[in-house]
């Protein structure tokens, strides 16, 4: 994996030739959903979204200001990739013509954190600041999820994210067997979503790492790793270890730091550099508790930040520096972050990241702007995850994750700031159509080949399954 410095392409069109638990027993997991087969309605020639009436490339060599905004425009898919953006482009013999008059299209939300799994607890220790959830809800219920019933729970997440418009996402996932981690991998894929599987095990198990990404992930097109840590001065030997680990894969390194205010006690930042793991490699997901000197290191040595907002507000955590952050060039983007998010909603993770600074310093042009989360949300987590030459923008050659957005509905009309509203007035039901790589996942308001009463259904099960096992 590559980190290049973020580059703007000048080409419009023409690039459609790019190469390429023990207690109660548990049923066997579901049937591998169909998700993956050919897009339904596609031929393999193609896509083209036609007659926009606002694309939001977020690259301004494409379009217009720092969003690369372009009206009335076409927006042309084939072999995954972004072949062309522009006015007045030819469709292809055969291929899928969608008429985006009156619709915006913008590249699909990158959730920079999350643990799909803590689906299984939404709304749970409502009342607890984050120890208090880990210990009463986290800590208690992992334990008590087989592989069959983890399937269950992820799938249903991701069907969930991916609806809302969320096209790649980086799971955090906490140590599990390697038979529950095939089947969280398998939920993933047959979601169609573009995953990141963030993974840690217990120190013993450090070698179930390596394995799974050589035999469950480097198969899958749409899925990448990183190794996930805990740092801490506690626990230093075992992060070196991780880090080496990390390093031989040619990994990422991600890792909870300074969620809660005594997280200070064990040092986390000194443990990671001590570690010589405090780089480009590395993403600080919350880094709400950062001192001035700590904010400056981050800047200094180009590592990478999530903020999860509405979690850190559900929690009583704090709000992130984001400001200094952003003065300081320090590359952020936005996370959902499993169970205390509550939602899958990146407008309103948007709206929150804009609202918590601008309440707190009273200043309405505080970082982050509105332009800015939505940056956040897209190419901004692309940066953070070294994927930003391939996702994020609009940008002819990237791969093809796209979202078109109707704004005709009573929560968004009339027009007014179209880019404001994405972000102030915008909900998932908005998002008509979703493209991962290319491949239609949602289409007209409704994911594809996806019987979402069975899925449900699936997951009250795995839930009455925790419940029984105590």
């Amino acid at each position: 994996m590559t980190f290049p410095k973020p580059s703007r392409r000048t080409v419009l069109a023409g690039i459609g030739s790019v190469p390429l638990a023990a207690g109660v027993a548990s049923a066997a997991p579901p049937t591998r959903e169909a998700t993956n087969a050919p897009d339904p309605g596609g031929d393999g020639h193609g896509t083209l979204l036609r007659g926009a009436d606002l694309v939001l490339t977020m690259d301004p060599e494409v379009g217009e200001g720092d969003l690369g905004t372009l009206e009335h425009a076409d927006v042309l898919i084939r072999d995954g990739r972004l072949a062309a953006v522009g006015h007045s482009l030819s469709a292809p013999q055969g291929a899928r013509v969608v008429d985006a008059r009156g619709k915006l299209v913008l590249p699909g939300f990158v959730d920079l954190h999350n643990h799909l799994w803590q689906t299984s607890i939404r709304g749970g220790c409502a009342t607890q600041d984050l120890y208090g959830w880990l210990a009463s809800c986290n800590r208690t219920t992992l334990p008590k999820i087989d592989a069959a019933d983890m399937y269950r729970f992820v799938h249903l997440a991701a069907l969930d994210a991916l609806q809302a418009g969320v096209t790649t996402v980086v799971d955090w996932v906490h140590p599990i067997p390697y038979d529950t981690s095939e089947q969280y991998i398998r939920a993933l894929d047959d979601a169609g979503l573009r995953f990141v599987y963030a993974m840690t095990q217990n120190a013993g198990a450090i070698d179930l790492i390596p394995r799974i990404k050589k035999e469950l992930l480097d198969p899958l097109p749409l899925a990448s790793a990183q190794v996930s840590v805990h740092a801490g001065m506690s626990a230093i030997k075992e992060l070196r270890r991780f880090h080496e680990v990390a390093q031989d894969l040619d990994l990422m390194l991600n890792s909870h730091v300074l969620e809660h205010r005594d997280d200070r006690k064990d040092d986390p930042i000194r443990s990671l550099r001590e570690a010589d793991a405090f780089g480009p490699r590395l993403l600080m997901n919350h880094a709400i508790h950062l001192t001035d000197e700590e904010i400056a290191l981050t800047a200094d040595h180009d590592v990478r930040v999530a903020h999860c907002p509405l979690s850190n507000m559900r929690l009583a955590s704090g709000i992130m520096p984001l400001p200094a952050m952003h003065r300081r060039g320090i590359r952020a983007g936005l996370g959902h972050d499993g169970g205390t998010n509550d939602t899958s909603d990146m407008f309103n993770v948007m709206k929150a990241a804009v609202g918590l600074q601008r309440a707190l310093h009273e200043d309405a042009e505080i970082h982050p702007t509105i332009p800015a989360a939505l940056r956040m949300a897209t190419l901004g987590g692309a940066e953070c995850i070294g994927m930003a030459d391939r996702l994020g923008s609009l940008t002819p050659g990237k791969r093809a994750d796209v979202l078109v957005l109707d704004p005709g509905t009573l929560n968004f009309a009339p027009r007014f700031d179209w880019i404001s509203q994405i972000v102030l007035n915008g909900q998932p039901p908005n998002v008509s159509h979703v493209f991962v790589d290319g491949r239609l996942r949602k289409a007209d308001g409704a994911l594809l080949g996806v019987d979402k009463e069975a899925v449900i259904r699936e997951a009250e099960r795995a839930a009455d399954h925790i419940r029984a096992r105590g």
